[in-house]
């Protein structure tokens, strides 16, 4: 990491040589410093249920586990009930938490809603919630877990894309029927039909049946990666925030050439749901799986340029198997830098181009888009309500979940602010919207977002630069080299690139090194 001292020129400041000295310590020393970071941002891990039996059901084991925690900068565990039809002990659990604890460690509960009752005839993984014995078995253990813990996060597979002749039959009459109880979807698609269920068996089988039997208990609704998708499999990301006590976000891009997501994307989505959660919103979330030493690094920073208040390493089992072992083993230099990071980013409101993405909404074919218009050097500013009163914005296809987005878009462009809309987007308005303006700029995605990070340095400068100028900003710099602004002036530039690059911000010249980040705090 390179420091900027105060815009002036490139290197590194005295804070960030003396966290550097740090991280060269014995690891022993990341316990401490993350016990003095607390208040700003925290290191977490999971242990999943199978792990728990196996690994923490022994004073041996629960040793190795404290002993690997510390040297890992982990102040906080989540020790879960249930996995995969995995119930664990009652005994093992609570000699765990007592562990955890007189170790000085918080500790919560997990639960991943795997094996509860019928598969789904999509992924097999995922349970059909239609099913009348999963969601009794759903009750038991979500009732069995708020007898022990206070908090309880559920992993993100709470979800179903089951499509078996019993959901259909109620897809199509629009009835969800729970507990012998049925009220009516909003409408016969699947999207209507899945969020419904999802929704009610959330207040009634999650929610309210852990009060029932532990009054204090909080719920965290962790949200999966794939943002644009959420609907299509019961997710309705603004009623279950508004339900759940607090929510984290899934911030895991795994290496692009395995998965064909970028690191930006671990950004946007934190950002996003912050928007949407508010003060619920905790910590993000990565695994190590598909995933190589830098870009596991990156994931944890852009979490925390996402604001995150929480990182959680998923999870110990992956972490201590050899693959999990080496990226950890790479971030751990980099822990005081992210945690003096988090304390900066806490401390400063974003500012930029704003994009929107409404709740609920269809990507069509620019699945991800916001991605890869982030890749390109375009600060985005991530919002669920149209932005009326910012300077630029971004809007693809999504927007067109709102209703009334044509009325809104057009008064935002008669008060002179610009926008940079898609190919598509372009296309579906021509003939309500004059889009011949000057502050108008079509970007050519051609159904193709990925190939967004492969448009020449020239091009990008073009439809960034007008962006940038209503915000008063410079910047230049090659594709995938993303920027990130504050309003106090900082900003944060990280490079995704394989080699060294030059940029140049507010006409200072910046050397970037390859896969690294540039800060600069004011």
């Amino acid at each position: 990491m390179r420091t900027l001292n105060r815009g002036v020129h490139a290197g590194v400041c005295l804070a960030t040589a003396i966290l550097w000295c740090a991280a060269a310590r014995a690891e022993s020393d990341l316990w401490p410093l993350a016990l003095r970071h607390k208040a700003d941002h925290i290191f977490s891990t999971l242990f999943e249920a199978p792990t728990v039996t196996k690994e923490l059901g022994s004073e041996a084991g629960i040793d190795r586990a404290i002993d690997w925690c510390k040297r890992n900068a982990v102040t906080k565990v989540y020790i879960e009930s249930f996995r995969n039809g995995h119930l664990v002990e009652r005994g093992i659990l609570e000699r765990a938490k007592a562990r955890f604890q007189g170790a000085g460690l918080e500790v919560s509960g997990g639960i991943t809603t795997l094996g509860l009752g019928r598969r789904s005839t999509g992924w097999k993984l995922i349970t059909c919630f239609t099913d009348t014995a999963a969601q009794e078995r759903t009750k038991e253990v979500f009732e069995y877990t708020a007898r022990l813990f206070d908090e309880i996060m559920i992993d993100d597979f709470w979800f179903t894309d089951c499509s078996c002749e019993e959901c259909d039959r109620a897809r199509r009459e629009r009835k969800v029927t729970l507990g012998g109880r049925t009220t009516t979807a909003a409408g016969d698609t699947w999207e209507d039909y899945r969020r419904e269920m999802m929704v009610r068996l959330s207040r009634e089988y999650v929610l309210a049946a852990s009060r029932a039997v532990n009054p204090k208990v909080k719920q965290i609704i962790k949200y999966p990666q794939w943002y644009d998708r959420f609907h299509e499999r019961g997710y309705d990301v603004a009623l279950q925030s508004a339900d759940f006590d607090k929510i984290w976000v899934g911030t895991e891009s795994r290496d692009r050439d395995k998965t064909g997501k970028v690191q930006y994307e671990g950004y946007f989505i934190m950002r996003w749901l912050a928007g949407i959660g508010g003060r619920k919103t905790g910590g993000g979330w990565f695994d190590p799986y598909q995933t190589s030493p830098p870009n596991y690094v990156e994931q944890a920073r852009q979490t925390v340029l996402g604001g995150a208040r929480e990182t959680v390493l998923f999870c110990y089992g992956a972490l201590t198997r050899p693959d999990g072992a080496r990226n950890l083993e790479a971030l751990r230099p980099h822990i005081p830098g992210l945690l003096e990071a988090a304390r900066q980013v806490r401390r400063r409101q974003i500012v930029g181009v704003a994009a929107y993405k409404p709740a609920n909404s269809h990507p069509e074919k620019e699945a991800f888009v916001y991605d890869f218009v982030g890749m390109l050097g375009v600060p985005l500013v991530p919002c669920h309500e149209f932005p009326a009163a910012a300077r630029a914005a971004f809007f693809p296809v999504h927007v067109l979940k709102d209703p009334r987005f044509v009325e809104k878009f057009e008064r935002f462009l008669r008060a002179g602010k610009h926008a940079l809309i898609t190919d598509a987007l372009a296309e579906r308005i021509k003939d309500r919207v004059r889009l011949e303006r000057p502050n108008v700029h079509i970007l050519p995605v051609n159904g193709k977002p990925e190939a967004l990070t492969g448009l020449p340095e020239a091009q990008v400068e073009a439809l960034r630069k007008p962006l940038l100028e209503a915000l008063k900003v410079r910047f230049r710099a090659p594709n995938q080299v993303a920027l990130y602004l504050f309003r106090d002036g900082s900003c944060a530039m990280e490079n995704f690139l394989d080699r060294e690059v030059e940029a140049d911000y507010q006409g200072r010249p910046v050397k970037i090194p390859a896969r690294d980040w540039v800060l600069n705090w004011r």
